[in-house]
């Protein structure tokens, strides 16, 4: 393994963790890590996949949730989705919602496919936008026997409506238009254009209180990641038109009976989508806000992420 590679994270001393690379539908080649409890001896484990937040890598968030859940005795898989980060696709920077969500499929299969894994004890977390591509996978993927999200963002919700809702048809059709030109000129130059601002550089202090915690993270030594999407340059400009026609979550009844876990943050400005998907979801649904906390300390804080809860919902349902 490369020695110099970045993490945001320190490894557990009682983890392993292997780079591996697994294939699409699509015939994308993605790039995770394994991650595996040390003593875990020739029992067959339980396992998770894990991918998240929207325009991070496997070496920020998820591998800190894939690192503190192998601890706890899982076989964990972190990856970058599609397009992103070490994994294939071109060009690179861009998001689908139904190629990220079968994404969370492919990692399903890879674990199914090792020989220390219980194949019939596989779940899922999602983290921020991956969160919603979690429930989406589980609803078809019945192969996936439970699955957790924290701070959860529905991405076409988002894309096509804005925050809370507020977007117009006016407005909606404005930005549809503006894409739909902005494609003759990515035609033109055959490469793709990105976003003239995305998180900035340096804070000014007036931006909204959600943009000033997101360059928190992915903007400064806590959670910076060369290869991420949200630490460079952002995704690329036409990357929204298909999550502006295909809401996520239609099927989202359709996880039932498989228990669906959602973790938000009490001060989180993305808790409105955990809340409604709650009220969506048919049962066995768990809805766990936590005191004080904001979207992105999910990402990260391992005293407010609670890890314990998490290994007790799936200890409980992977078997």
């Amino acid at each position: 393994m490369n020695t110099t590679e970045h993490y945001t994270f320190q490894l557990s001393d009682k983890v392993t963790r292997k780079a591996v690379t697994f294939k699409n539908r699509y015939g994308i080649t993605l790039s995770g890590d394994l991650y595996l409890p040390k003593n875990a001896g020739n029992e067959k484990l339980a396992a998770l996949a894990i991918s998240g937040p929207f325009g991070a890598v496997k070496e920020q968030s998820s591998g800190l949730y894939a690192n503190q859940m192998a601890e706890r005795g899982f076989a964990v898989i972190a990856f970058d989705p599609s397009y992103t980060g070490e994994s294939s696709g071109e060009p690179r920077n861009i998001a689908s919602p139904d190629i990220n969500t079968e994404d969370f499929s492919a990692a399903v299969d890879f674990l199914g496919l090792q020989n220390n894994v219980d194949r019939n004890k596989i779940g899922i977390i999602g983290i921020c936008g991956f969160g919603g591509m979690a429930l989406n996978a589980t609803a078809i993927d019945k192969r996936i026997k439970a699955v957790a999200t924290t701070s959860m963002y529905d991405m076409t919700r988002v894309i096509s409506k804005g925050y809370n809702d507020i977007v117009t048809l006016e407005q909606r059709t404005k930005t549809l238009e503006d894409l739909n030109q902005q494609r003759w000129k990515d035609a033109e130059t055959g490469e793709p254009e990105y976003p003239k601002s995305h998180l900035p550089e340096k804070l000014s202090g007036d931006e909204p209180q959600f943009v000033k915690e997101y360059y928190d993270y992915y903007k400064t030594p806590r959670g910076f990641h060369e290869r991420s999407v949200n630490s460079t340059k952002g995704w690329r400009l036409t990357s929204a038109i298909s999550f502006m026609n295909m809401p996520l979550l239609s099927y989202i009844k359709e996880i039932s009976p498989r228990p669906m876990l959602l973790i938000a943050g009490e001060n989180a400005h993305s808790k409105y989508f955990s809340e409604d998907i709650y009220k969506m979801a048919t049962e066995p649904k768990e809805l766990m806000i936590i005191p004080n906390a904001v979207h992105v300390d999910l990402y990260d804080k391992v005293d407010v992420i609670p890890f314990d809860k998490l290994d007790n919902f799936f200890k409980i349902n992977l078997k």
